[in-house]
């Protein structure tokens, strides 16, 4: 029988939150860059932000099929990783004048901003390893 206590809860190191600098545009009172803080969802969570970013498509024949949208699936995914700044913050939401942490998240930085930020969510939940990557890790 093969020993199963790798794959035990308390033997498994943990996902580490991500310190990141979103925009050089959000200064603190040093006038340094704040730092956002990311984490990384469970599996279970993925799976409820990608089911909420389902689309039903009909092709005008009767028949429908079911599409994600990427694009907002990323968006709710971005600001369900996002631990700070607190994204369900009325007053934030407010200053912004909208309503929705994945809304908020888009109106808060430049597209070119909120597309390294795409790209900093999706490495700290692990869509950016490549699997050969995660063998050789496993080997070693």
């Amino acid at each position: 029988m093969r020993d199963l206590t790798a794959f035990l809860r308390p033997n498994v190191a943990a996902v580490e939150n991500v310190l990141f600098p979103a925009s050089g545009r959000f200064l603190n009172g040093e006038g340094t860059p704040v730092e956002w803080e990311l984490r990384c969802v469970s599996s279970t969570e993925d799976e409820e932000i990608r089911w909420s970013a389902n689309r039903r498509t009909s092709s005008g024949r009767g028949q429908s099929a079911t599409e994600t949208d990427v694009a907002l699936y990323l968006g709710r995914l971005a600001a369900r990783c996002t631990v700070f700044p607190d994204l369900d913050d009325k007053e934030l939401q407010d200053s912004y004048g909208v309503m929705g942490a994945d809304t908020l998240l888009r109106a808060m930085l430049t597209p070119g901003e909120y597309a390294e930020y795409l790209r900093q969510v999706q490495k700290i939940c692990g869509f950016d390893v490549p699997f050969e990557q995660l063998v050789d890790e496993a080997k070693n």
